[in-house]
């Protein structure tokens, strides 16, 4: 993967890469955005367990696509609160690896049930 971020441009606002170079050839996987729930359906009320939750949850879709969260080349994330994005950042920040993929991060004002607070979708790309 080549990862892109000019030197002409603003720094990315955290760790992200302003694009990521999928080489041809690359088997591509999209990943559904993943919720905070766990598998008995419980949801933490906090945005950093939910947050665990998602990224275990995909991890669990890479692993059985044969991929790792190095192959991540995009995070599409959603929450409900500008309060949540430093706990949801802290947490993805434990997931991702070097260079970081490229990665959205948007604010909107709910989800399917109004317990969750974070939704997660990648894509991943490998050889």
């Amino acid at each position: 993967m080549k990862h892109i971020t000019p030197a002409g441009i603003r720094p990315p606002f955290a760790r992200y890469s302003y694009g990521v170079e999928i080489p041809p050839g690359s088997r591509v996987l999209v990943c559904s955005g993943q919720l905070g729930v766990a598998p008995d359906d419980q949801v933490p009320t906090t945005i950093e367990e939910q947050s665990h939750l998602c990224f275990r949850n995909i991890e669990a879709v890479l692993k059985e696509a044969g991929l790792a969260f190095a192959d991540v080349v995009r995070i599409n994330a959603f929450v409900t609160s500008r309060d949540h994005l430093k706990g949801y950042m802290s947490v993805r920040d434990l997931y991702i690896s070097d260079p970081p993929p490229a990665s959205t991060l948007m604010i909107v004002s709910g989800f399917s049930r109004p317990e969750f607070l974070v939704e997660v979708e990648v894509i991943a790309a490998a050889p």
